[in-house]
């Protein structure tokens, strides 16, 4: 039995169209199809989603209940409610609604009060919701704020720059954040599409690195492939890159200081995203304080690589 080629979850199959198999986000390039409402939860939901959405959810969620209620007092009629009465339809409209607001929230301000047993009934499961509403999204505010969640920036291109007298393949991450990541750890995964017995297949081949770890990320940390002949680049050109529609994968484990919790990034960069004899620029410099002082604004700088000069050749003797 042959040994299976490695995969490290995206499968070996090739799919024609696909820009990338991690965004720029981090997240994987997968829509899943054929789910059902019992696999939608709302907790991750919430938890994963953007700000913007979570208050809007939340604001909408409000409105939406007291709206709701609001016409159930309007529907039970007038005189149910003591304090409510109005002029107009609209403005006996709005105090229903104000007064569900005060029960769903419990405040009670005492102006509108049930004038009816089957008000108070429904005022009192207004308040048993709205209890449990408020429980629920304290819960869930609390977790966004609680969970770890690296910020870690990547440089917006990779670079192959000249090192130890060859060549490398090099990004850099810096920390976003002020707290402290330790025990950083890099893995880079090289991903290209081979043909194999006339069809074509995706390859993975595990890049080695200069230094897989660093012990803390104060600064910023330049990852560094160094391309000898043990390496797949060993060889290749941009047009061979290109052809081969290669992604370089990246994971990043730490060590979350303040959570004491371990975190994982994930980027990735494709071919057209790598500059060739380019070298990244300083990103820290040490201030007038004696100070150093990080400046993530140039965390993507490059400069390019002078050509080397041809060597001189042997005069004849």
């Amino acid at each position: 039995m042959s040994k299976p080629a490695f995969d490290p979850g995206f499968t070996e199959q090739y799919r024609s169209g696909l820009r990338r198999v991690i965004n720029p986000d981090g997240q994987f390039n997968v829509h899943r199809r054929g789910t059902s409402w019992r696999d939608i939860h709302p907790y991750l939901y919430m938890i994963n989603c953007s700000w913007r959405k979570f208050w809007s959810l939340i604001v909408a969620g409000y409105l939406g209940a007291n709206l709701l209620f609001a016409f159930v007092y309007y529907a039970i009629g007038p005189g149910n409610l003591r304090g409510a009465e109005a002029a107009t339809g609209f403005a006996r409209f709005l105090n229903a609604f104000f007064f569900s607001t005060q029960t769903f929230t419990t405040v009670g301000y005492g102006d509108i009060a049930p004038g009816s047993p089957l008000v108070s009934t429904v005022a009192a499961l207004e308040a048993l919701l709205g209890l449990m509403a408020f429980a629920l999204a304290t819960g869930l505010l609390f977790g966004r704020f609680s969970r770890p969640v690296a910020r870690i920036a990547f440089s917006q291109r990779m670079v192959v720059a000249p090192y130890q007298g060859g060549a490398g393949l090099q990004f850099r991450v810096a920390n976003r954040r002020t707290n402290n990541l330790m025990e950083l750890e890099a893995r880079v995964l090289m991903m290209t599409v081979e043909t194999t017995n006339g069809a074509p297949h995706r390859k993975y081949a595990p890049l080695e690195l200069e230094r897989s770890s660093v012990q803390f990320l104060p600064l910023s940390w330049t990852v560094v492939h160094p391309i000898s002949e043990t390496s797949p680049l060993w060889g290749k050109t941009a047009r061979d890159l290109a052809a081969l529609e290669t992604e370089f994968l990246i994971l990043i484990k730490a060590f979350d200081d303040t959570f004491f919790q371990t975190v994982h990034v994930r980027y990735s960069y494709r071919h057209e995203e790598l500059v060739w004899g380019a070298r990244f620029a300083p990103t820290f410099e040490v201030d007038s304080q004696g100070q150093m002082v990080l400046d993530l604004s140039r965390l993507s700088e490059i400069t390019a690589v002078p050509e080397p000069a041809a060597p001189a050749l042997p005069s004849a003797s």
